[in-house]
């Protein structure tokens, strides 16, 4: 037999080990990051063109986030009482209708909306009340259509996919997102955006509506297997508590929720502004905005395909140690930066880094998270995790507004990573003795030996 035909059989059998339902969902999660890859341009460049508020222009994103702070635990609780396929399902068909009527808004109000052009050279325009007060409120439910349908997706893979292939899968699924959100995605939307300012936005609600019907025909029941049964009324604070409880008490899983919380923290303190500094610093247009994404699409590929590998040769605790590492120099080598392909190349090692974070931790969580109770522990996981987005975007356009009071405009929009690599370093101090490659492989292997168990007959 050639090296080929080992290698396709090889393949073959990767497939046939993920299966068709993994497949499906694969297709869909990267139709509808392409379609969020051309909202990574659409919306941004959208926001500068109604406002060149710093405050402003983070409050939209802001907006979208702060669902993650008040909405993720009662999430928890759906996602562990209602059929996880449906979820999804009903959540993309939910944000097709939400962006259609973004895309209405700027058809109707494009006469007052400067050209693309304009936006990139920093034009001067009054705030433009209508079309800015339609993204906040389209944000703010996309952020909640966005904690239900994420929870559901996260919580349903273990029930498609065997537990020794959960890296592998996730990994192959990151990877591909990356691919469609940050390096097909930006450079097509900065093409429609050129076209028509409201063409990405009818692009966008086209890829919800295919994604939600390829969910819909991934089959089987993805109710998760409780002793509740799904009719009896929702005790939500009892449901909210149990799963809070679980996550408090467990050694690794409660420090790992908080560290991730303080780097969105920090992530989203530098995105706030992100194109405010790419226009007005870095001296860009949408095209080149869009490029800059792509560098964090090529590091995410390389995390990606490479994160078990690097797993496996630093051990799992040293290479999240990595990603604290990395943020601060990648925030610093910004943060002094004027030209754009040196920022480019920091997205790149950054979002590599961040991939490797997520790649480990995800699939332990899966791992060691008993089925009944996955939807809510990963719900309190991640308002902690994603909770701090909204408190890192406001704190991102609040430095900027008060630096801008004493100092230029360009040291202002530069803030913002200098106190992100301060504080990154900060936070690798505090993680370090928490996140031993001891600790992460013991919790694996005990959750394991836990699910193995109660597959046992008689269990």
């Amino acid at each position: 037999m050639t090296d080929q035909e080992t290698a396709a059989r090889a393949a073959e059998g990767d497939r046939a080990k993920l299966g068709g339902n993994y497949w499906k969902l694969w297709t869909a999660s990267v139709i509808s990051n392409l379609g969020d890859g051309v909202a990574l341009i659409a919306y941004p460049w959208l926001a500068s063109a109604v406002t060149r508020n710093p405050l402003l222009i983070a409050l939209i994103a802001v907006a979208q986030r702060i669902p993650w702070l008040v909405f993720t635990l009662p999430a928890g609780v759906i996602t562990d009482r209602v059929d996880r396929r449906r979820i999804m399902v009903a959540m993309d068909a939910f944000r097709t209708v939400v962006t259609l009527g973004v895309a209405v808004a700027v058809v109707v109000g494009a006469d007052s909306l400067p050209s693309p052009d304009e936006v990139a050279g920093g034009i001067a325009i009054s705030t433009n009340m209508a079309i800015y007060s339609v993204l906040v409120a389209a944000s703010l439910l996309f952020g909640l259509a966005e904690v239900l349908r994420d929870n559901a997706a996260q919580t349903i893979m273990p029930a498609i996919v065997e537990p020794g292939a959960l890296e592998k899968a996730n990994g192959r699924m990151w990877g591909a997102e990356m691919v469609a959100n940050s390096f097909v995605g930006p450079p097509l939307g900065s093409l429609l955006i050129a076209a028509l300012f409201a063409l990405p936005f009818f692009f966008d609600a086209g890829t919800f509506a295919v994604a939600a019907a390829l969910v819909f025909l991934v089959a089987g029941d993805f109710r998760t297997r409780r002793d509740v049964p799904a009719s009896k009324k929702v005790e939500w604070r009892r449901e909210i508590a149990e799963g809070f409880s679980w996550l408090w008490g467990h050694s690794l899983l409660r420090p790992m929720a908080i560290i991730l919380g303080l780097m969105n923290a920090l992530s989203s303190l530098t995105f706030a502004t992100l194109v405010l500094f790419a226009q007005e610093v870095l001296g860009i247009g949408s095209f080149a905005f869009a490029l800059l994404m792509t560098g964090g699409a090529l590091g995410g590929i390389i995390g990606s395909v490479s994160a078990s590998r690097v797993s496996k040769a630093l051990g799992s605790g040293t290479s999240l140690y990595v990603t604290f590492i990395g943020g601060a120099i990648t925030s610093l080598v910004i943060g002094v930066t004027s030209a754009w392909p040196i920022a480019w190349l920091m997205f790149v090692a950054f979002t590599f880094t961040a991939v490797l974070w997520n790649v480990i931790t995800v699939s332990l969580r899966q791992t060691i998270i008993p089925d009944r109770l996955l939807g809510r522990v990963n719900s309190v996981y991640r308002f902690f995790a994603w909770g701090m987005m909204p408190i890192g975007l406001a704190l991102g356009g609040l430095i900027v507004s008060a630096t801008d009071t004493f100092a230029s405009r360009e040291l202002a929009l530069r803030m913002p990573w200098f106190v992100t690599a301060a504080a990154y370093a900060l936070v690798f101090l505090y993680a370090a003795p928490k996140l031993t490659t001891a600790k992460l492989e013991a919790a694996r292997a005990e959750g394991i030996a836990a699910k193995e168990a109660e597959k046992a007959p008689g269990a």
